[in-house]
């Protein structure tokens, strides 16, 4: 079953390759969607695919790649919503 997460990650999550991370992660488990740095020093992001990989990826949010340090993560269910790969937005 598809369904679609939209996650704002907060802590020590920019200039540590937290975007990159998620663009790596989010291919390689088939998962579409997209995520951008926001102003106040978070990053959002939505996640669309297979249940399991969209869960997967959540997962995965919690720790983010070795210099982050993620203090909370926010999820909420999305209605579908087909893109056509998983993009970083500037």
């Amino acid at each position: 079953m598809k369904i679609c997460k939209h996650c704002v990650i907060s802590g020590r999550v920019q200039g540590v390759f937290y975007r990159q991370g998620t663009f790596k992660q989010a291919t390689a488990l088939g998962v579409t969607g997209w995520v951008r740095n926001l102003q106040n020093g978070d990053v959002e992001c939505v996640l669309c695919g297979e249940d399991d990989a969209v869960n997967a990826i959540c997962e995965w949010l919690k720790q983010g790649p070795p210099a982050a340090h993620v203090t909370n993560v926010a999820i909420t269910d999305l209605p579908l919503e087909e893109f056509t790969a998983f993009t970083i937005k500037r």
